[in-house]
């Protein structure tokens, strides 16, 4: 009887749906804007006859999804059977329309009815269900630059949406609480940098400005600002939609748990591959560009006005060459964000061949890149360099240690590293060997074990526990990393007998297994387990992860203390984000689990990083640099062989 009852209501409240205008299939009137729960195949001669699983709530599926025009949730309908109440599942549509970023709530029997606006007062009996044109979505797409501008936006823009009673809480008004209740309820307060930033965006817009460039030091928050970014044009309706760009996968769910964690008590965040099929139901649609080129995807799946403000990340990778035609498609407010700073816009006067040097490709990239958000000035919408970071007390300024050696400042001259051969008929052949080639040609056993024992030597130590500080080591290739990973564990042994295992250094690069899960390990300093040098205290045993270009772009790991640059780098923007690695600011007294052994440390800071330039990267990037210091490596004849 009950499987009866259940299958009755069903089909009565398909009726009603169908006869307020809602459709179940495309036709002549537009596409369908009822969506069941997932685990029914329905097809149009089976209209009548469900209804047996509908009423299986115990999964989490809703019953009925009913889209607006924008292909948006706009009603959850929560279907019970015909002897029950349909009050009963008052609570779980609640859950279900805030999951979907959905108003309005239906309950209903197929006999009793009820409306909910969840933003106005009770469920209200209805005997006819309203229809697409008789509900108001609040989120109608209506731009407006002028209410765009009149948004304030304060430090609690974030939190408001996170916690929106927060100031009423006791924790909160009390001093002495305050800071521990912000990190329990992981409450994110915009910094006066941050705040400036959004309101330049407001300015701009106003005065006609839709496209924004932001140029922003790695650790200085991009992500933070732009989900307050992307809460300003959702709420003011100057957007409906939001497409966020990246050009890598391990940022795409970075960006996507981010955008959760702040916006999700307002606006529904997915990443487009886990839900190709209902990315309409989304606020914030999350990818990579290089998921919307294959098979022309853009535009076979999305129309124009899907989205109305597009962010694109590290803008001038995520747009360059082919992206660029997927960041054009869509019609709307454009914003960029990038760290690689204006100074590198600069032409280098180093250079012979301005064609021959491998920065020129990249600092036109990056003039396009300004010249598509409107900035063709070089200034962008909002700047916050290093510097202004560290003047104002938000980042670390690196220690730089100029450790090159003779084969590496060759290899870094315009001409390369040059050697004179004899050919088979006796001529003297001059041969030019670039970065790409050195470590197949000229990296000695000897160089590697000066560069290895030089890091170890001079690195910075961990002020808890003492021991050698938490590192990340560029190498130039797979087989490179491989190389110093077996060298560092080698020394390590030798410096700390019977403390490793193999596990000092671990190599952290794309064809070892479960490397992605590695960076994660890392930063939640469980890389190898736990340390073992003092109790109580958290950090990865593992004290070097050996990569080649993993780690760089988004890779949040505060307490790092040494960056060694032990390949040559090219790219401009390369460069900025390896340094970026170090530049966040860390309380190691955090890390402590017991009260009495923090309480006696005080609060032990993390206030600089050393970062090892082997290859004399900073010299290249820049006109004039003035190293912290200089070490002398030993030539390869003096080098000791462990």
């Amino acid at each position: 009887m009950s499987l009866r009852k259940e299958a009755t209501a069903r089909i009565k409240i398909n009726r009603l749906l169908e006869a307020a205008g809602w459709r179940f299939f495309d036709d002549k009137n537009g596409p369908a804007n009822v969506v069941l729960e997932p685990n029914v195949k329905l097809k149009p001669e089976h209209i009548e006859s469900l209804g047996a699983d509908f009423e299986k709530s115990a999964k989490g599926f809703i019953d009925f999804l009913l889209l607006n025009k924008d292909g948006k949730p706009l009603i959850v309908l929560e279907a019970k059977s015909e002897d029950k109440d349909p009050r009963i599942g008052k609570e779980q549509a609640r859950k279900y329309a805030r999951s979907q970023n959905a108003r309005f709530v239906i309950l209903s029997n197929g006999n009793i009815h009820y409306l909910w606006d969840l933003e106005q007062g009770n469920p209200t009996v209805i005997t006819t269900f309203p229809g697409p044109d008789e509900i108001k979505n609040h989120y109608a797409f209506e731009p407006n630059a002028e209410r765009l501008f009149a948004e304030k936006v304060e430090r609690d823009f974030i939190v408001l949406t996170q916690m929106p009673g927060y100031a009423s809480e006791a924790a909160w008004k009390n001093d002495g609480e305050r800071a521990a209740f912000v990190e329990k309820q992981k409450l994110r307060f915009l910094r006066p940098y941050q705040e400036r930033a959004i309101q330049e965006i407001q300015k701009s817009a106003k005065k006609g400005a839709t496209r924004f460039l932001f140029e922003m030091a790695t650790g200085t928050g991009k992500t933070l600002t732009s989900a307050a970014v992307i809460k300003l044009f959702l709420k003011t309706r100057n957007a409906k939609r939001v497409l966020f760009l990246v050009d890598r996968l391990e940022l795409e769910t970075q960006a996507d748990k981010a955008f959760k964690a702040y916006l999700k008590n307002d606006f529904t965040s997915i990443i487009y591959k886990e839900q190709r099929d209902d990315w309409r139901k989304a606020d914030i649609v999350v990818t990579t560009v290089q998921s919307l080129l294959f098979n022309d995807k853009y535009r076979r799946l999305f129309s124009p006005t899907d989205f109305d403000l597009v962010i694109s990340d590290e803008a001038h990778r995520s747009i360059g060459g082919n992206a660029r035609a997927v960041f054009e498609y869509f019609i709307g407010y454009k914003l960029g964000l990038t760290a690689t700073p204006k100074d590198y816009l600069k032409q280098s006067k180093k250079a012979k061949s301005t064609e021959r040097d491998p920065r020129e490709a990249e600092r036109r990239m990056m003039l396009d890149t300004y010249r598509t958000f409107g900035c063709e000035s070089g200034d962008p919408t909002f700047r916050y360099s290093l510097l202004d970071g560290v003047r104002e007390g938000f980042l670390i300024n690196p220690y730089v240690i100029d450790a090159r050696t003779g084969v590496t400042t060759q290899l870094l001259s315009d001409e390369g590293f040059t050697i004179e051969t004899t050919a088979d008929d006796g001529t003297e052949i001059k041969e030019a060997f670039g970065g790409r080639d050195f470590e197949k040609r000229f990296f000695a056993e000897a160089t590697n074990q000066a560069f290895c024992r030089t890091l170890l030597e001079h690195g910075m130590r961990d002020p808890i526990s003492g021991e050698f500080g938490k590192t990340i080591a560029f190498a130039v290739s797979q087989n490179h990393a491989a190389k110093i990973t077996q060298i560092l564990n080698e020394l390590a042994d030798q410096m700390w007998p019977g403390r490793y295992q193999s596990d000092f250094a671990m190599q952290v690069t794309s064809d070892v297994p479960a490397s992605q899960q590695m960076t994660i390990n890392f930063a939640n300093n469980n890389l190898g387990s736990h340390s073992g040098f003092i109790e109580n205290y958290r950090t990865s045993k593992a004290r070097v992860c050996v990569t080649v270009g993993m780690m760089t772009t988004g890779y949040d790991c505060p307490d790092i203390l040494n960056l060694a640059l032990m390949r040559p780098i090219f790219s401009p923007s390369d460069f900025v984000q390896m340094k970026g690695r170090g530049t966040r600011k860390h309380s190691f007294t955090e890390e402590l689990f017991d009260p009495v052994q923090k309480a006696a440390r005080g609060d032990v800071q993390k206030t600089a990083f050393r970062l090892f330039d082997f290859f004399a990267n900073c010299e290249f990037f820049e006109e004039k640099f003035e190293y912290d210091q200089e070490l002398a490596l030993p030539k390869p004849a003096a080098i000791q062989w462990w």
